[in-house]
């Protein structure tokens, strides 16, 4: 493709942060939540101490999972005219994103009424998405609130998504107990035939470490059921340079590199070639306001950023949009 580029790290510069990352996992490590996940770990030649939860993730290991992860697969529509491509060094695809909890409805003259979410709403986003050619897939976009303490809202809404558009459903909010349930509707879009769930999934899952430096119980799981159902898992950190990791967006950089590595190496232990997305929506913590301000410069840098390591890795990206 002809037109301006950014290029924001040589060769040697992504080799510096790859050391870097190295360096933390191999003698700092991850913190760990999760029993399986810590013993999935330790089975595979990592240091691991149950106590306090700290997994130690040698070069090895990474290597093995990097050479493991798939460097393309597809995201599957039910309309088969909606599956993508989701490519190392591939074309660019955009999706919505959220999960917002409150809709605004317009009351005419410059007035709106700002409610909680619900069904109808996120079935409404959903055939918008459907609708609009230059969004390629969609990502769960509003909670549907009126199951909110009534019990498995994010079934019903991976439900509500599936049912209002033909492209690929990417769930934002998956509940790791609740997964078998999804590849049970999986399975019934194609008549109960497991292996074509397995190999066609029509859905998607995204989840988040906690920053700084630890992969929690319900991204352990989430990661695990993923890659052993098959399901492409989004490992995406949401660090705030200031708040949750360093205030230098380098040091930023380096411990968001090292959780989304940490996440793609216990999906290649829990099942090799399991497909895997690069992700962030890293951006710089305000200081002042105590917001994450997802329009800042800094985010459209590290996003650039994260963009390169990717690549360096040989892995789909998923970025937040500048």
């Amino acid at each position: 493709m002809s037109g301006v580029k950014l290029e924001l790290f040589t060769m040697d510069d992504l080799r510096e942060i790859d050391y870097a990352t190295r360096d933390i996992l191999g003698n700092y490590g991850v913190q760990v939540s999760c029993k399986e996940g810590l013993q999935l770990f330790a089975d595979n030649g990592c240091d691991v101490n149950f106590e306090t939860q700290m997994v130690k993730i040698p070069s090895k290991v990474i290597n093995q999972a990097l050479a493991n992860a798939p460097k393309k697969f597809y995201l599957y529509g039910r309309d088969e005219k909606h599956t993508i491509e989701q490519m190392h060094n591939g074309r660019v695809h955009f999706t919505c994103f959220g999960t917002g909890i409150q809709m605004c409805d317009y009351l005419g003259n410059g007035k709106y009424h700002t409610r909680d979410s619900t069904g109808k709403d996120l079935a409404n986003c959903a055939k918008i998405v459907d609708w609009a050619e230059n969004i390629s897939y969609f990502s769960l976009a509003v909670s549907a609130r009126e199951y909110a303490g009534v019990g498995a809202t994010d079934v019903h809404e991976m439900v509500i998504s599936m049912n209002n558009t033909t492209k690929h459903f990417n769930h934002i909010d998956p509940v790791a107990e609740n997964v078998d349930y999804y590849f049970e509707i999986l399975k019934a879009c194609y008549g109960g035939d497991e292996e074509l769930a397995r190999n066609r999934p029509l859905m998607s899952m995204l989840v988040c470490p906690t920053s700084p430096l630890e992969i929690g119980y319900n991204a352990s799981q989430v990661i695990m059921k993923g890659a052993r159902y098959g399901i492409p898992v989004n490992i995406l950190s949401m660090a705030m340079a200031g708040g949750s990791s360093p205030v230098h967006l380098a040091g930023t950089l380096v411990t968001h590199n090292a959780e989304i590595l940490a996440g793609l190496v216990l999906a290649q232990l829990a099942n090799p070639g399991a497909k895997v997305f690069y992700g962030s929506s890293t951006t710089a913590f305000d200081l002042m306001k105590g917001t994450a301000p997802v329009g800042s410069p800094e985010l459209a840098l590290i996003s650039a950023s994260v963009v390169k390591l990717g690549q360096y890795y040989g892995l789909p990206v998923y970025v937040a949009g500048m």
